[in-house]
């Protein structure tokens, strides 16, 4: 049993890392996000974004920070239900 999961997920912040990348103008695919997030320093790949943004993926605080720049979103954005 795992204590760090949220109703199975690894993270709760993925899904709204998913809407807001979907959101964006001019459209975003998961490839160019993982290439935005290594330009912040983020060595991660677009299966690792596909595995975040289902929940399959643990998410750093670094990471979350990056989130946050590259999708121009606060942490709020990323937690709200």
């Amino acid at each position: 049993m795992f204590k760090n999961k949220a109703d199975g997920k690894n993270n709760i912040c993925g899904k709204n890392i998913a809407k807001i990348r979907v959101g964006m103008v001019p459209k975003c695919s998961q490839r160019k996000l993982a290439d935005l997030l290594q330009l912040e320093g983020i060595d991660i790949d677009k299966n690792a974004i596909q595995r975040i943004e289902c929940g399959k993926r643990f998410i750093t605080d670094i990471e979350i920070n990056a989130f946050c720049k590259v999708l121009s979103v606060s942490y709020y954005e990323l937690f709200d239900d």
